[in-house]
């Protein structure tokens, strides 16, 4: 089987790889190169849109080459997506690698209440692909993420609200394609001390958001992080049809990692690879 798009990709053009005045500088060339050797037909590179200052966290919540971003009063106050030295990184890969499909994109944090912010930012309109990502949810005292939240509440308590913000966020905000990492909250779940996730427990909640995001017309995408063998079948069920697959890869060497399983996964629910890579993934 040949491999599918990447469809999710960080470069040193997203602020949580270190930024384009890191020693992350390269990450782009390198991964397209990585993808020419590897056969990999085609990737998005999604960067990270988020708004400065816009959420809390304290030390521990953040990884060391984070931890510059936070400010005294404990907000991440990361540097604003550079879509000018962005755009041209990319106009400068197309050029260097010809025979990779190389699309623009942006994964936009909480679409539904930055899209005006973003908007001055970049222009949505003219990038390949926008994925909406639900980071940040505010249970009292201002935004925070899942793994600082589970810190402070029950973590039953998070990602109820979490999920229950799911359908929100989906009725406002036409900015995005792709609902990505549905599963996002998941990744900080305290299972030393609650025991492993146990999607069953959720299982409603988690229908009803996909409910949301396929009657809004929206594709999911199936994060190859962690891939969840219900997570494709429950969103058929719920009315899906529409899927991406990607890797979140911050790395090159994490490019496309578990992107031949994805595809298996979604040709056993009935999903079919597109004509052209790039394209969505869809049913039937």
């Amino acid at each position: 089987m040949a491999l599918p798009a990447d469809s999710h990709v960080h470069s040193e053009w997203s602020w949580d790889t270190g930024g384009p005045r890191s020693d992350a500088v390269g990450r782009m060339r390198a991964t397209c190169a990585r993808a020419v050797r590897i056969g990999l037909p085609a990737l998005f590179f999604t960067e990270h849109l988020d708004i400065p200052g816009s959420w809390r966290a304290a030390p521990e919540d953040l990884q060391p080459h984070q931890r510059h971003y936070l400010d005294a009063a404990g907000r991440v106050a990361v540097d604003p997506l550079d879509a000018a030295g962005y755009l041209d990184a990319v106009d400068r890969m197309r050029h260097a690698f010809p025979d990779l499909y190389i699309g623009t994109g942006v994964e936009l944090g909480q679409p539904h209440l930055a899209g005006a912010a973003a908007a001055e930012i970049i222009d949505l309109g003219r990038l390949d692909r926008v994925l909406g990502s639900l980071h940040t949810l505010d249970l009292g005292g201002g935004p925070a993420e899942p793994v600082t939240l589970f810190r402070e509440h029950a973590p039953d308590v998070v990602l109820h609200r979490y999920l229950e913000e799911v359908p929100a966020m989906v009725r406002g905000s036409d900015a995005f394609e792709v609902f990505t990492h549905l599963d996002y909250a998941v990744r900080a779940w305290p299972a030393a001390e609650h025991g492993p996730f146990d999607p069953r427990r959720f299982e409603e909640p988690i229908r009803a958001a996909m409910r949301a995001i396929a009657d809004g017309d929206r594709a999911l995408e199936m994060n190859t992080r962690r891939l969840w063998p219900w997570m494709a079948r429950w969103w058929v069920e719920e009315g899906g049809r529409a899927v991406s697959i990607g890797s979140d890869a911050h790395t090159p060497e994490a490019l496309a990692t578990g992107l031949p399983e994805a595809a298996a996964m979604l040709e056993h629910e009935g999903f079919r690879p597109p004509r052209r890579p790039e394209a969505l993934w869809r049913l039937g």
